[in-house]
């Protein structure tokens, strides 16, 4: 084992030479009867537990539709907390199978850690919130701010391009937590909290008086989030990035968890057909039963079932679907072809 700074979070990490990697995790999961998934500590619309302790959001959701597809039931998730500094120890030790906890996908992260990003749940971008008393209406004018900011995060890194490519300083007051930076928002410690700017929508409406906040029109940066996996289990990497594409592809079909099995009974439709395990390749190729993608859609649903209900119009981000959209609707999200 050799220890490596990661230049893209500036955490001391654990790293696992890929030929230490674990390989085989498909049947360790299915041995052990649940997958061990790693999330964010408590991030409303993409994962956060509820007074019972059970846990819901978007990045949530990807566990289930893996639980789905592995074992053919979605409750069989154990979900594991971990904050920013934790979370690639986590996947590089084998504590958790997965880590779907709002993580951007960069070079240094994907190419120095031993771990895979499998794609994109989520594109996403650096933006600011601010009190809408401070009378800014502009990051250009944040010149001097005090910033809260969670440590070990592609976000301390944007925020230093942004104010030095722009000529302005600023003062950096870092925290571990995404809970406890809004903590310090709220009691004035900072002017200025920035994050990816779903996570902000999340952090305002933990607020006392969420319409005191607003978020600036600037982004500032790309961030695709998405599940990571350890590098050198090439079956169970498959298994992880088709999972959420057929998530996807079930939405660009028309296929929801409400008429999933009306299709799956009565559909001449090919690529509906191929996608429900009735014809082609099914789940040969993953090592997983014919009807794994049925199982995500009917006990999950499709990509667009679990964006309203997390973080869209049916939530309380009320967040637009935007680059989130399906490649048909002018948005990003686009599966490769199921044949």
């Amino acid at each position: 084992m050799k220890i490596a700074k990661a230049l893209a979070t500036g955490v001391v990490l654990f790293v696992l030479p890929i030929s230490l990697a674990h390989a085989g995790t498909l049947d360790t999961v299915k041995q052990r009867g649940h997958v061990k998934c790693g999330v964010n500590t408590g991030l409303p619309g993409f994962s956060f537990p509820d007074d019972k302790g059970r846990w819901s959001g978007l990045d949530v959701d990807v566990c289930r539709a893996i639980a789905a597809a592995v074992l053919g039931d979605a409750e069989k998730v154990k979900f594991t907390p971990l904050n920013a500094k934790e979370r690639f120890t986590a996947v590089q030790s084998g504590e958790v199978d997965v880590l779907s906890r709002n993580t951007t996908w960069t070079q240094t992260r994907d190419t120095s850690l031993g771990l895979n990003f499998t794609s994109v749940t989520y594109y996403d971008g650096q933006g600011f919130m601010i009190k809408k008393n401070l009378g800014v209406k502009s990051a250009k004018e944040l010149d001097g701010a005090a910033v809260c900011i969670q440590a070990g995060t592609t976000t301390e890194l944007n925020l230093d391009d942004y104010f030095r490519s722009n000529g302005m300083k600023y003062s950096p007051i870092t925290y571990d937590k995404g809970a406890e930076t809004v903590k310090g928002f709220e009691a004035g410690r900072c002017d200025v909290l920035t994050s990816d700017q779903s996570q902000l929508y999340a952090l305002r409406i933990q607020l006392k008086d969420p319409g005191s906040a607003m978020i600036l029109p600037e982004v500032i940066s790309k961030e695709p989030l998405g599940p990571v996996v350890r590098q050198g289990d090439d079956e169970w990497f498959n298994i992880v990035k088709w999972s959420l594409f057929a998530m996807v592809q079930s939405e660009d079909m028309g296929i929801s968890s409400k008429n999933v099995d009306e299709l799956k009974a009565n559909s001449k439709d090919p690529g509906i057909r191929r996608l429900l395990g009735l014809e082609g390749i099914a789940g040969k190729g993953l090592g997983l039963a014919d009807d794994w993608a049925y199982q995500i859609v009917k006990q999950v649903g499709n990509y667009a079932e679990a964006f309203e209900r997390n973080v869209g119009q049916g939530s309380p981000l009320k967040i637009a679907r935007g680059l989130n959209a399906l490649w048909t609707a002018g948005g990003l999200q686009y599966a490769p072809p199921f044949r």
